[in-house]
C-alpha cells in the first residue's frame, strides 16, 4: 500500500528500500541515502477488517467464561439502573413536584438514591473483574505467543532483528490489554444501553423519538467512511515501532563497534530520523482517531436541537409533559454518550487490529523444521552418524553444502577443516536440526534425525561455540544450565575438569558470582571455559566444538587439552578448529571447499599427500 510510512522517507531511501535491508550497517553517504530498516517479513500488513480475526481473539476469554458471564450479569444490572433513573426522575417531576406531593417526593428521591448506589457498587465489581479478566487474558496471550517463538526454527531468526520480534512480544501485546480490559465488556454494556433507551423513547414518543434518531444514518456513514483510513494508520505506527525497536536493539549490542569506529553522529542521525517518523506517523494516527469524538458530539447537538424544537412544539400541544421532556432529554444524553464510548472502542479495536495481525502472522507461522506427529523420543545413541548425498542451501540458488557424503563411527573424533564458507558451520546446523537439508537425509545409529523428537536428538548432542552466550545470573546455574537438575558437586567437578575452577575461585563470591548479560564482566577465555563446563555437565554422546577454543590464550589452551582428550572420551566428535593443536589429535580429517569434501583423512595423510589441507597448514605457519 502507498503508506503514510513511504511518504515520510527521503526520496532515496525510497529508492533503496528493496535494494538494502535494515542490516544496521548504513550506505556510503548522508543521511539523505539512508534506507529505512525494512526487513524482511516487517512489512506491512494490508488485509480488511476481519471479524473472524476479533473472533479469535475473543476465543482468548474462552477459559474464563464463568467470570465472563458474571461480568456480563454485573453489567446488565448497572445498565437496567441507568435505563430506569431518568423515567424515575420525568416521574418526580410530573408526579411528586408539580403537584406538590411531598410524601412521593421522599419515596422517589430514596429510591433514585438506592438506584445509583446499586450502580456504585455494579460499577466497581466490574472494573474489578474486567481488569482481572484482561490481564489473565493479556498473560495467556503473551505466553502462548513467545512459547510458539521458541519452537519457531533458526529461519524464522534468521530473517527478522531481535528488536522487531520484541516489539511483538511486549508492545503489540500491550496494545490489546484495553481491548481485553474494558472494550469487551464497554461494548456490551453500550449495546444494551441503545436498545434500551431506542425501545424506551418509542414507547414514551414515537414521533420525536423519530425526529431525534434522523441524526443516526449521518453518524454511520461518516465512521465508515473513517475506518480504513484509521485502520491503516494504526498499522503504519506498528511497524515504525517495530523498525525503532529493532534499531535501538541493534545499537545496543554493537555500541563497541559504534564506538571503536567514532559512528555516534552517523548513528544519532539514524536514530533521529526514525524518531521523528515515529512521532508523526502517531501524529497522523491520532489526529485521525480523534475526528470520532467530535463528529459525535456534533451530532449529539444537532439531535439536542431537534428535541427541545419539537418538544416545545408537542408541550404547547399538550402532547407532552415537562417531566417526560426532561426524562427524554436525559435518555438522549445517555444515547449519545454510549455511541461516543462505541467510537472509542471502535478506534481501540483498530489499534488492535493492527497489533494482532503481527501477533498472528507469528503464532500462523510454522517451523520450517517441523516435528512429526507422536514422533517417537530418540533412545540413547551410541553416535554413529551419517551424512547421506546431503545438500543445503540458506538461500534459492546459492548452495552451501553440495551431495555431502560422510561417515563417523561412533567415538571418533571428527575436525571439519577449509575456508571461511565452505560449510563447516553448516553441517553442524544440519546435524543439530537447526535447519533440515534440501536433498539427502542424516542418520544417527541408522534414524533418520527428522523422525525422532527434536528434545530427544539435541538432548544427546552437546555444543560449544566461539561466540558463547552466558546468561544473566551466577556462573553456578550458567554451567548447571547444561544439566538442571545436576549438583553443586558436580558443577564444580565440571568446572575442574575443563580448567575453569581456578577462575571462578579467585572471584569473590566464587560460583556464586552474579555474571552481566551476556557475560560482559568475563573474559573471552572465560566465557569459553564455562561453556565447556556447561557442555560436560550435559553429558552428551555427541560433542561438537565450534572455534571453541579460537579465543583461548596459548597457555590455558595447553592446560585444556588433556582435559579436552579426557572429554571426548568415548563420544562422537565434530571439531571446527584453525588452530593445529586442536586438529591433529583427530580420528578424521573434512577438508571442505565450497561446500564440496574435497579431502578426508588424518592430518598424517594429508599432509603427506600435499593437497588443500597441506596448503592451509602451510598458510597457517606463514602467518605466525
Amino acid at each position: 500500500m502507498s503508506s503514510v510510512i513511504e511518504q515520510q522517507l527521503p526520496e532515496n531511501a525510497r529508492k533503496q528500500r528493496n535494494r538494502q535491508g535494515g542490516n544496521g550497517v548504513p550506505p556510503k553517504g548522508g543521511p539523505n541515502d539512508r534506507p529505512q530498516f525494512v526487513y524482511e517479513n516487517d512489512e506491512e500488513i494490508e488485509k480488511s477488517f476481519q471479524w473472524g480475526q476479533v473472533r479469535r481473539l475473543l476465543g482468548y476469554m474462552a477459559p474464563y467464561k464463568k467470570s465472563v458471564q458474571k461480568t456480563l450479569a454485573i453489567t446488565l444490572v448497572a445498565t437496567l439502573v441507568r435505563l430506569i433513573a431518568p423515567y424515575l426522575i420525568g416521574l418526580t417531576i410530573d408526579k411528586a413536584i408539580r403537584p406538590g406531593h411531598m410524601n412521593l417526593l421522599f419515596v422517589l428521591a430514596i429510591s433514585l438514591l438506592v438506584l445509583y448506589s446499586v450502580n456504585w457498587i455494579a460499577n466497581r465489581s466490574r472494573i474489578y473483574l474486567t481488569t482481572w479478566l484482561g490481564q489473565k487474558v493479556i498473560y495467556d496471550l503473551r505466553h502462548k505467543l513467545f512459547e510458539h517463538i521458541q519452537s519457531l526454527s533458526f529461519r524464522f531468526f534468521d530473517k527478522r532483528p531481535a528488536g522487531s520480534i520484541l516489539v511483538r512480544v511486549t508492545n503489540d501485546v500491550n496494545s490489546l490489554q484495553d481491548l481485553f480490559t474494558n472494550g469487551v465488556v464497554n461494548v456490551v454494556m453500550n449495546i444494551f444501553m441503545l436498545v434500551g433507551i431506542i425501545t424506551i423513547l418509542l414507547l414514551m414518543n414515537w414521533r420525536l423519538a423519530l425526529i431525534t434518531m434522523v441524526t443516526v444514518p449521518i453518524m454511520v456513514f461518516l465512521t465508515t467512511k473513517l475506518r480504513t483510513r484509521i485502520r491503516r494508520a494504526w498499522q503504519d505506527v506498528r511497524l515504525v515501532q517495530s523498525r525503532l525497536n529493532a534499531h535501538l536493539n541493534e545499537s545496543i549490542q554493537g555500541i563497541r563497534v559504534t564506538q571503536a569506529y567514532t559512528r555516534e553522529k552517523e548513528n544519532m542521525e539514524w536514530f533521529s530520523h526514525l524518531n521523528n517518523t515515529n512521532r508523526q506517523i502517531w501524529a497522523v494516527a491520532t489526529r485521525r482517531g480523534a475526528y470520532f469524538g467530535p463528529l459525535v458530539d456534533l451530532t449529539g447537538a444537532f439531535g439536542n436541537a431537534l428535541l427541545f424544537w419539537y418538544g416545545a412544539y408537542l408541550l404547547q400541544q399538550g402532547q407532552l409533559t415537562v417531566g417526560a421532556l426532561v426524562a427524554f432529554a436525559n435518555y438522549l444524553g445517555n444515547f449519545w454518550d454510549p455511541i461516543s464510548q462505541l467510537g472509542q472502542v471502535y478506534n481501540q479495536l483498530l489499534v488492535s487490529m493492527a497489533s494482532s495481525e503481527r501477533i498472528f502472522e507469528f503464532l500462523d507461522t510454522e517451523p520450517t523444521v517441523p516435528e512429526l506427529v507422536q514422533a517417537p523420543v530418540l533412545s540413547a545413541i551410541q553416535g554413529f552418524v551419517q551424512f547421506e548425498g546431503v545438500e543445503f542451501a540458506y538461500e534459492p540458488d546459492r548452495p552451501a553444502l553440495r551431495g555431502i557424503d560422510l561417515t563417523v563411527e561412533a567415538g571418533q573424533s571428527v575436525a571439519l577443516v577449509g575456508h571461511t564458507g565452505s560449510g563447516k558451520s553448516t553441517i553442524i546446523n544440519l546435524l543439530c536440526r537447526f535447519y533440515d537439508p534440501t536433498a539427502g537425509s542424516i542418520h544417527v545409529d541408522g534414524i533418520d534425525l527428522r523422525s525422532v523428537t527434536l528434545e530427544s536428538l539435541r538432548s544427546q548432542v552437546g555444543i560449544v561455540l566461539q561466540d558463547t552466550f552466558i546468561f544473566s545470573g551466577t556462573i553456578m546455574d550458567n554451567i548447571r544450565y547444561g544439566r538442571l537438575d545436576a549438583t553443586d558437586d558436580e558443577v564444580i567437578e565440571a568446572a575442574k575438569q575443563v580448567q575453569a575452577h581456578e577462575f571462578i575461585s579467585q572471584m569473590a563470591k566464587g560460583y556464586q558470582t552474579e555474571v552481566k548479560e551476556r557475560g560482559s564482566m568475563l573474559s573471552m577465555g572465560q566465557r569459553q571455559l564455562l561453556s565447556f563446563a556447561r557442555a560436560l555437565l550435559a553429558d552428551p554422546r555427541v560433542l561438537i566444538l565450534d572455534e571453541a577454543t579460537a579465543s583461548i590464550d596459548t597457555n590455558t589452551e595447553v592446560m585444556i587439552q588433556e582435559a579436552l582428550r579426557v572429554l571426548l572420551e568415548g563420544r562422537t566428535s565434530f571439531l571446527i578448529a584453525h588452530r593445529l593443536s586442536t586438529i591433529r589429535g583427530a580420528d578424521k580429517i573434512v577438508v571442505l571447499d565450497h561446500g564440496n569434501i574435497v579431502e578426508m583423512g588424518n592430518h598424517q595423510s594429508l599432509m603427506t599427500d600435499k593437497g588443500t589441507y597441506y596448503n592451509l597448514i602451510q598458510a597457517q605457519y606463514r602467518y605466525l
